[in-house]
């Protein structure tokens, strides 16, 4: 299911409308609860991977989706992505979601669409440490704000 903030949470009755209603989900009813210290997009990276890994192949959209989706967020996890590439990731999710014979496809959009949707600012800052980081050891000069 898609990921809500914390603020979310608390004010989240915790149904199927409810949940709906802020673009997320019970699912099967069960609820994962990350803290501060959790690295949300290598979460979400990680799942990725359980689906890629759990897609049987028949639907194109999930058989490749996933494991494209998969690759991008291992890429974001350690900030070596395009910030243009948040929007793409979220645009392939949106084909994968609806698109498959199962629901396993919508299992597997919904976490990014979540990540995105809540946590793009986190994404956004990964990438950008990154590539400031690799400059300064590159010897590129920083041009100051």
């Amino acid at each position: 299911m898609p990921l809500i903030t914390r603020e979310m949470s608390e004010v989240a009755l915790m149904d199927f409308d409810s949940l709906r209603d802020m673009k997320s989900g019970l699912g099967t009813a069960a609820v994962i609860v990350m803290d501060q210290s959790t690295d949300l997009v290598r979460a979400i990276a990680r799942i990725s991977y359980f689906y890629k890994h759990e897609s049987c192949g028949q639907c194109t959209p999930c058989r490749e989706g996933t494991g494209w989706m998969w690759r991008v967020l291992e890429r974001m996890a350690i900030g070596e992505a395009d910030p243009s590439e948040i929007d793409l990731l979220l645009e392939v999710s949106t084909q994968i979601e609806g698109h498959t014979i199962c629901a396993l496809g919508d299992a597997a959009a919904w976490p990014v669409q979540g990540l995105i949707r809540h946590f793009r600012h986190e994404i956004e800052e990964r990438i950008s440490s990154y590539r400031s980081r690799r400059a300064n050891f590159a010897g590129h000069a920083i041009a100051a704000e």
